[in-house]
Order: structure tokens, then C-alpha cells, then sequence
């Protein structure tokens, strides 16, 4: 069992940042890999950004990629989300995710076992 727990999001303008918080608690020495998603209203939840604990490699999704930057404090078990030069459309409720076991489908919500409660991120134009 993993819990996550969300911190950072709010209300920014356009072309401003914002830095998303995730900590992970429970069995942490299970996580193999941790993502970040998020979901607009009335759409499907999409794939931002994920990284292997371990190894540290990162996967971005090409609407995020050059803007945000994923990264990880292992000894904290802390998951970062670094927004810069933010859009209307990045407006979602962001959610932090883990997994236990190696899976190529970084960008798939189902391969996913854990998840944070989600914050909400408003950008204004």
C-alpha cells in the first residue's frame, strides 16, 4: 500500500509557474515509477510526465515537453512537478501516480496502482 498526498496547485496567469508537490508514504520501497496525469472537465485524463525512482529517466508527454520538468527526491519519497510558461489549456485537476512494477506504458493511467487526490491547477489567460 502506497498514499500519495498533492500539494501546489492554485490559481497563476499565463506564462507564469507553479511547482506541484507529491508525497508518498506506505511501502515506498515498492515504487518502481512515478507520473504525473491530469484531467480537464468533461475530458479523458491525460498523461503529463513520469519517471523511473530508481534510474531517474523521464518521459514527457509533447504538449508539456520543454515547459514542465519531472523530477524526484528519493530519500524524501517526494515527486515534483515543475510548470513553467503555463497555458489556459494546462487548466486541469493534476494527479500524482505510482507503480510497484516495470511497464513500458509510462503514459497509461491503468498501469498505474496508486493515486494522490489531485490539485486543482487554473491558469488564466
Amino acid at each position: 500500500q502506497v498514499q500519495l498526498v498533492e500539494s501546489g496547485g492554485g490559481l497563476v496567469q499565463a506564462g507564469g509557474s507553479l511547482r506541484l508537490s507529491c508525497a508518498a508514504s506506505g511501502r515506498t520501497d515498492r515504487i518502481d515509477a512515478m507520473a504525473w496525469f491530469r484531467q480537464a472537465p468533461g475530458k479523458e485524463r491525460e498523461f503529463v510526465a513520469a519517471i523511473r525512482w530508481i534510474s531517474g529517466s523521464r518521459y514527457y508527454s509533447d504538449s508539456v515537453k520543454g515547459r514542465f520538468t519531472i523530477s524526484r527526491d528519493n530519500a524524501k519519497n517526494t515527486l515534483y512537478l515543475q510548470m513553467n510558461s503555463l497555458k489556459p489549456e494546462d487548466t486541469a485537476v493534476y494527479y500524482c501516480a505510482a507503480r510497484p512494477n516495470y511497464n513500458r506504458d509510462y503514459d497509461s493511467a491503468g498501469r498505474y496502482d496508486y493515486w494522490g487526490q489531485g490539485t486543482q491547477v487554473t491558469v488564466s489567460s
